[in-house]
């Protein structure tokens, strides 16, 4: 028993009503809680929930180790964090979470006065380190060679749970 990939390059995942519309169409097509959206690491299915500790928060913790300027100018500046292209498209928002917990975890808290962006929107953004924080600019952990958004998006793939025992001579 373990998870087969059934679909790969799924790219975004839309909006709420979008997300909504192809979660159903995978309900009925694999059933309700026999399917996953993943990235296969080192040869292995690792499903979302899984991927944002090891892949999302992992990529902007070794960030915030490489440059720590980022960190303390993020600290000082920010109030509020907030991802603009989340809260227009009713989108995913990773990245906040991910900063967030960095902070929690390291027993840091934002002391500025500012909302800052971590992403852009329509090329907008509220400040220089809204571009430098955005996962278009962040390197994955897992792909140095790609921006965190890239890997996310580029290997996201839909896995099914496969019950079935493997094939003699397999």
């Amino acid at each position: 028993m373990a998870w087969r990939v059934v679909e790969r390059r799924l790219g975004k995942a839309g909006g709420e009503k979008q997300r909504t519309t192809r979660q159903r169409e995978w309900d009925r097509k694999y059933g309700e809680d026999r399917w996953a959206i993943g990235y296969v690491m080192d040869g292995e299915f690792v499903r979302q929930d899984e991927a944002l500790e090891s892949v999302y928060y992992r990529s902007y913790e070794l960030h915030f180790a490489a440059h720590p300027e980022d960190l303390a100018a993020l600290i000082d500046l920010a109030r509020v964090l907030r991802n603009p292209h989340a809260e227009a498209t009713t989108g995913v928002d990773l990245q906040v979470p991910a900063i967030t917990d960095y902070l929690q975890r390291h027993g840091l808290s934002l002391r500025g006065r500012e909302v800052v962006d971590i992403g852009t929107w329509h090329g907008g953004a509220s400040h220089p380190l809204s571009v430098r924080l955005s996962p278009l600019t962040i390197r994955c952990a897992a792909d140095p060679e790609r921006s965190l958004e890239q890997f996310w998006q580029e290997r996201k793939c839909l896995a099914v749970w496969d019950d079935a025992p493997p094939r003699r001579g397999a």
